[in-house]
């Protein structure tokens, strides 16, 4: 939950109008005072010892360089002009660095393009400025926060009583490419807390954000470029004419600090690229993105929807219930095979449980809580402590494990309503949820057992995914040998896959390493779906042990198993608007809510169209007959764009030969089919999951 922090903005922040055309009148001081201020510390440098220095770069090569002078770019203009040209942002020694800022000592040095996750966001951190200067010089506006998002940036301005509308987005971007055509280069300087305070204290924003998050007497970071100056950690690309594409998104209001009772700013989105084909190619993502947008295709495909009488929990229609149902009963059918046993828990517990699992303490404002009989009783947000339950039911013997527990049980998060959105933030949900019960020595068996399960599931829909070791963090539970030998079994079980795999070092959660598994849809976006979390610390909190097989003297000994969370789809709900998504609502014969449609010519041919409909429906298949007073034509267009995949025409001659016309849903027509010919490749669609 937000917390309140203490808001030292005036209720009346300053304010000057600034004249149509002309520039807001704090920037020449502002300038100035950044000069002055870039000139002493230039001469600082300047003073510094110039010693040797080493770089290393990622394939082992040395390159020599001097202490306080060399810059990163420096070196990648050694390598070549071409690489120099298109690197964003440099890391030194693991930290993103200007590429123009100079190596302060011996160095490893990697140089990252657009295309990696440092220089992407350096990058829209950059077009922010740009942005934030277009703004400033627009609208005399007091800049406040632009960080880069997911999807680009925005910027948070103080505009007086001015709104920034949709009207003026025109306008920003002719200011923007002003900018970008002047290559102003970014320049950075360090500068005390009170030489920030003194540079910034037109903006009431600024000083809120100095007075509050600098200590006194510390030193703090700003960046230039042109005639903008912000404060700003960075790093930043080299220059203004980087940004070669550039689109305002949208605008809105937003709160300073993000709480209503703050002041309101105006918020400016927008997207940058190197290039404007790179920029014409994520509006075309976009676009195709809202076609595909469950929210809207789930609805209108009458799959399910939302009511305000119970937000965040889906009602499921018919047709969506089909693939609810058929998503758990595609993943239970797999579960006997790879020795899964189901299990049914409880909705609710005394809040006791959760005191054990540690629940209570961590997550109970995101829980549903109520009384009975004067206790407290929670609905279950997840199934782990009641598996812990079972366990513990009996004594265990290590000839039982691993133990393999699946659920499919209902779970309640109580997630804020302005967090809600669609099937991928719900309160009532499903998920394909597991845990495995094991000796340490079985963990790395597990896993990839688990890892060939992950991909058969995905290959089936289509999606590609990345893979991520996340380790040891700073502050954790148990044995570093013990770690150190779980996360060895999760690399060698990841090396097995034959798959690339990338170490997210200390990303691991307190209790456990895990393996982190990300989807891409038909568009290219990064979903978070698939779980594989090691548990040390729930079998402690629950007492778990196992009788091991007996030692030298005869006697058995207890031990205590590892857990190993375990979901593949996530939350079923979460998983079908991916699916929707990725899909664009065109469903997969076997798991399509709307298999086949059949077409009578006219009245006459009715009873036909019902009677092979009962044949369908008899094999399990889901079939509709269209016996509306709409032309033939029209009919079989409606229903291809229902996305039935088969359309059925029958007529006089197929009554006399016992065989159906077919056609598909992309207009492709297949011709006669006797109903054995059909039934036999149906069939095989399910067997092949087409």
């Amino acid at each position: 939950m937000a917390t309140q922090t203490e808001c030292l903005v005036p209720a009346q922040p300053q304010w000057q109008d600034t004249p149509a055309g002309e520039k807001p009148s704090f920037q020449k001081y502002r300038l100035e005072m950044f000069e002055k201020i870039k000139a002493r510390r230039d001469a600082e440098r300047a003073n510094m010892p110039n010693d040797p220095i080493k770089v290393t770069l990622p394939d082992g090569n040395v390159k020599e360089g001097i202490k306080n002078k060399t810059t990163p770019f420096d070196i990648a203009m050694e390598i070549s002009k071409g690489l120099a040209s298109n690197a964003v942002v440099a890391k030194v020694n693991g930290q993103t660095w200007d590429l123009h800022r100079p190596l302060e000592g011996d160095a490893q040095l990697e140089l990252c393009k657009f295309d990696s996750p440092e220089g992407r966001e350096t990058f829209w951190h950059s077009s922010a400025h740009v942005l934030g200067l277009a703004l400033e010089n627009r609208f005399g506006a007091h800049l406040c926060v632009g960080p880069a998002i997911e999807d680009g940036f925005y910027y948070d301005v103080y505009a007086g009583g001015n709104t920034i509308s949709p009207n003026d987005k025109g306008d920003i971007e002719k200011y923007v490419d002003e900018v970008v055509k002047g290559k102003f280069p970014f320049e950075r300087v360090e500068m005390s807390k009170d030489e920030a305070l003194e540079m910034f204290k037109y903006n009431d924003f600024k000083t809120d954000v100095l007075k509050r998050k600098v200590p006194d007497g510390a030193m703090c970071t700003a960046y230039r470029c042109g005639d903008l100056i912000d404060l700003c950690r960075g790093p930043h690309v080299p220059d203004t004419g980087r940004v070669k594409a550039f689109a305002v998104m949208k605008n809105s209001s937003a709160y300073w600090q993000g709480q209503a009772s703050n002041h309101t700013l105006q918020r400016v989105y927008g997207v940058s690229f190197p290039d404007s084909k790179e920029l014409k190619q994520h509006l075309f993502r976009l676009e195709e993105a809202k076609k595909r947008d469950h929210r809207n295709v789930g609805p209108h495909q009458e799959l399910f929807f939302f009511h305000e009488l119970s937000p965040g929990s889906a009602f499921w229609l018919p047709h969506g219930a089909r693939i609810y149902n058929k998503l758990v009963d595609f993943i239970r059918s797999e579960y006997f095979k790879r020795g899964y046993q189901e299990v049914i828990t409880p909705n609710v517990y005394n809040l006791k449980l959760w005191e054990i699992s540690g629940h209570a303490a961590h997550y109970k404002e995101n829980m549903f809580i109520f009384n009975v009989e004067g206790q407290e009783f929670g609905m279950k947000p997840m199934n782990c402590p009641g598996h812990c339950l079972m366990f513990s039911m009996r004594q265990r013997s290590f000839r039982e494990l691993p133990w393999r527990v699946a659920d499919f049980g209902v779970l309640h998060r109580n997630e804020l309503s302005g967090a809600l959105s669609g099937l991928t933030r719900v309160r009532r949900f499903q998920q394909d949820d597991a845990h495995i019960f094991c000796k340490p020595e079985d963990v790395q068996g597990e896993i990839e057992d688990m890892l060939k399960f992950i991909d058969f599931v995905y290959g089936k829909f289509g999606l590609q995914y990345e893979m991520f070791l996340s380790t040891r963090p700073q502050k954790f539970i148990g044995e570093v040998a013990m770690w150190d030998e779980a996360e060895k079994q999760l690399a060698a079980a990841l090396n097995n896959t034959g798959k690339a795999w990338k170490e997210n070092p200390e990303d691991g959660a307190f209790y456990g390493p895990k393996i982190d598994i990300n989807v891409f849809d038909a568009l290219g976006r990064k979903h978070q779906c698939a779980t594989i979390q090691l548990d040390f610390q729930l079998p402690i909190r629950f007492g778990l042990k196992y009788v091991a097989s007996a030692g030298a003297d005869g006697a058995d000994k207890e031990e205590r198993p590892i857990i190993v969370h375990r979901a593949i789809l996530g939350s079923v709900e979460r998983f079908t608007a991916i699916l929707i998504e990725h899909l664009a609502g065109k469903w997969p014969f076997w798991l399509s809510p709307r298999q086949v449609a059949i077409v009578p010519v006219s009245q006459d041919h009715y009873a036909y169209a019902y009677e092979v409909q009962q044949v369908l429906m008899k094999e399990g298949y889901h079939v509709d007959v269209d016996d509306s007073s709409k032309t033939l034509q029209k009919k079989i267009r409606e229903n291809q764009l229902a996305q039935y995949n088969y359309i059925l025409v029958v007529g006089k001659e197929e009554i006399e030969s016992k065989t159906v016309n077919v056609r598909t849903r992309d207009n492709v027509v297949h011709g006669t089919k006797s109903i054995p010919q059909l039934l036999s490749e149906l069939r095989q669609n399910v067997v092949d999951f087409k």
